[in-house]
């Protein structure tokens, strides 16, 4: 075992699944241009919601078929948003398998209170069944299980001939993950995950799908400002150009158009998705020759390239009731961060205790590399003392 801390430390030792770490070379003064000062509904300000919604088309491929808005709330209001103005309709299915997927099911069965709902919950480090997935209803799902390091691998399982719609929770899969917009009428993001963007600010995708049921369907609770997204009957269409809802920070917006430029000159989607593909290898060859360390993840074919969460395996270390488990976890972490090497790299609250490393492509593959020696040596560390105090 590594008795001495290493020499080498990340030259960015940020590893937050979100906010998540700022592009490489991000400075302050990627946002003087901002419109600051100026109203949001003036010409420069939507000029710059415009290029914002632009860029987000540009980078993440979406199709002209499909619209997208800037709404308040982040990820969880662009999800919220979606729930509460579209479904009502017909059934619901709910899927789950980690913290914010089960956010959803909260939403649609103890909230929304709707008839015919049917939640499908899985454990941390598994997919429920989404071959058992009756899309005469509604589906919600996450893409990527921001807290269980585990995705669903395509998109093959969701039918093109759907009667109800998909909507795609994707906030720790955009920019990162292939997302097949045929198979998705609503696709939800946070640009403060994978773009290290600001927070407060989601990102709200319309397949035409669900543009006609916004206009075909009105639910019977009422629905705050904030979630509507028609105009006599009809959809908003400049909530799509960039004349949003509410305020936004026209400070997080300049930071979100640097993130998307700096997106663009990386190769795009497909750069950025071999940047994450990148860092998640280094983890992966790390756990391969690590025998306390695993994946959450059971099925490497589910393994996410973003938020990868691993489980100590340690057979010494199992043993221990739940709360020693997850005090050891802890304390290998928090010496990580008192020594200045790597922050906010634990498992999320409500996960099993392990580790979390963002692998999203703000990160580098070599800082990802600098950081798993360290994790050996905090792994000794925390284990010897362990084993003092026994």
């Amino acid at each position: 075992m590594m008795t001495t801390a290493p020499a080498a430390r990340p030259a960015n030792p940020n590893f937050s699944s979100g906010p998540c770490s700022k592009r490489p070379g991000w400075s302050l003064e990627a946002l003087k241009g901002a419109a600051l000062g100026r109203s949001h509904r003036s010409a420069v300000g939507k000029a710059k919601l415009k290029q914002a919604i632009d860029l987000t088309r540009e980078v993440l491929e979406v199709p002209a078929s499909h619209r997208i808005a800037i709404v308040p709330g982040s990820d969880t209001g662009a999800v919220e948003m979606a729930m509460w103005s579209l479904l009502g309709a017909r059934g619901v299915e709910v899927l789950a398998w980690e913290s914010f997927g089960a956010i959803w099911v909260t939403d649609a069965v103890k909230q929304l209170r709707l008839p015919n709902t049917k939640a499908t919950v899985a454990d941390f480090g598994k997919l429920p069944d989404l071959a058992a997935v009756d899309f005469e209803n509604d589906v919600i799902f996450t893409w990527n299980g921001t807290t269980a390091g585990v995705r669903v691998p395509n998109a093959d399982w969701i039918p093109a001939d759907r009667a109800g719609l998909t909507i795609c929770d994707a906030t720790s899969a955009a920019f990162a993950m292939e997302l097949d917009y045929d198979k998705l009428d609503v696709v939800t993001f946070s640009w403060q995950k994978i773009m290290g963007g600001e927070a407060a600010h989601g990102v709200l995708i319309l397949g035409p799908r669900a543009v006609e049921r916004l206009e075909s369907f009105t639910p019977s609770w009422p629905l705050p400002k904030l979630f509507r997204m028609t105009k006599g009957g009809k959809i908003d269409e400049a909530l799509f150009q960039g004349d949003t809802i509410n305020t936004p920070s026209m400070l997080c917006v300049e930071d979100y158009i640097d993130a998307l430029q700096w997106g663009r000159s990386v190769g795009g989607l497909k750069g950025l998705i071999a940047r994450a593909d990148a860092n998640a290898k280094v983890v992966a060859d790390y756990v391969a020759r690590t025998p306390w360390l695993d994946f959450l993840a059971e099925d490497p074919a589910t393994l996410t390239n973003t938020g990868v969460c691993l489980k100590i395996v340690d057979p010494a270390l199992t043993a221990l009731p739940a709360p020693l488990q997850a005090a050891f976890a802890k304390d290998l972490v928090a010496l990580i961060e008192n020594a200045g090497v790597a922050y906010d790299f634990g498992a999320y609250r409500d996960a099993p205790p392990g580790l979390r490393i963002w692998c999203g492509a703000t990160v580098e593959a070599s800082d990802v590399a600098a950081l798993t020696p360290w994790l050996d040596w905090a792994y000794a560390e925390v284990r010897s003392g362990l084993a003092k105090a026994a």
